[in-house]
């Protein structure tokens, strides 16, 4: 039976999401990839551990995460339901809907039919009577705002959610949305969004400057850019790697020339400041304290006690900082 360490809370901070009273870790744990039937269960809980154990109190799904869809959450409700789960007042769970998930009219999108049905099936698969954030995976460009917030202010006022979240969504929607979840009376604390030193979306789509506006927290996933931002491609692309396994997330044309040259000055200016071209990576997203935390996936607990040393480096020269957007942009 796992024991949780403790000195689970003496090496993460902690930080309000937004002007919430929700504290996320600096560092989050994502389940995108690893957690699902092709994964091997006895690392899934040495990962989940090692995490805890570091102060990781925070482990994000979705209903789609897999493969297959679904297969995240219920390997993740296993482990609840054999070791952490004594520990649930402790953690916070998330999960979301809003890409295709079952087939038919009723399992993709925005709609309040797909959404409420797709929590009720996450809280299944995951043995939970609420998740603490749940949140609308992608804008959809058909249903009504006013009828997915209202999904969501119905999740939270059934008590099967405690937060409402979105992702994906960019600057001028998310505040449209945040207005009217504010007069549904429901707490909209977090913004889900790709970020990284290589994609700069939210700082152009302007949903970097809403949130700081409107006092939202912004989660980054992918601030490793899918692992290159890591030591895994300075000398090219290993056998093992995912682009070699499994080019779903990340293809081999990806990694031209010019990228992997860029790789390698941004592991010089790493060196530099005494870190990894990962801890680094993640520090750079969490510079400026407009992002509240960073979601890492791990394939091994090690990865877990790597990134969370990011955290004791977060500060930036100017000069720093112009070399890395000369290189990356």
């Amino acid at each position: 039976m796992y024991t949780a360490s403790d000195k689970r809370y003496e090496r993460m901070a902690y930080t309000r999401s937004g002007k919430s009273g929700l504290k996320l870790p600096a560092v989050s744990l994502g389940l995108w990839h690893n957690f699902g039937d092709t994964g091997v269960y006895e690392n899934m809980k040495r990962i989940c551990f090692t995490a805890f154990d570091n102060g990781i109190t925070h482990f994000d799904l979705a209903n789609n995460y897999g493969p297959d869809p679904g297969s995240a959450e219920k390997n993740f409700g296993k482990i609840l339901k054999e070791d952490l789960g004594v520990y649930r007042d402790e953690l916070i769970i998330s999960t979301k809907a809003g890409y295709d998930m079952w087939p038919g009219p009723y399992g993709d999108w925005g709609s309040r039919k797909y959404l409420l049905a797709s929590l009720d099936q996450s809280l299944k698969r995951m043995g939970l009577e609420y998740v603490d954030i749940f949140y609308h995976h992608r804008m959809d460009p058909d249903t009504p705002l006013e009828e997915t917030m209202g999904a969501l202010a119905h999740a939270v006022a059934s008590g099967k959610a405690l937060y409402a979240g979105l992702s994906n969504y960019d600057g001028e929607t998310m505040k449209r949305a945040a207005a009217i979840l504010d007069e549904l009376h429901c707490p909209f604390v977090i913004n889900q969004n790709r970020y990284s030193i290589f994609d700069r979306t939210i700082e152009t789509n302007g949903l970097k400057d809403a949130a700081a506006e409107i006092g939202k927290g912004i989660i980054a996933f992918s601030p490793l850019a899918q692992g290159l931002l890591t030591n895994r491609y300075l000398n090219g692309i290993p056998e093992d790697s995912r682009i070699r396994t499994d080019g779903r997330f990340l293809s081999e044309d990806v990694l031209t020339g010019n990228r992997l040259q860029q790789i390698r000055n941004l592991n010089g200016i790493a060196a530099g400041r005494g870190q990894t071209l990962a801890e680094m990576a993640l520090s750079w997203v969490l510079r400026d304290g407009s992002v509240t935390s960073v979601l890492v996936g791990a394939s091994r607990p090690e990865q877990i006690l790597d990134n969370i040393k990011a955290i004791q480096n977060t500060q930036f020269s100017e000069e720093e900082l112009r070399k890395i957007d000369n290189i990356s942009l």
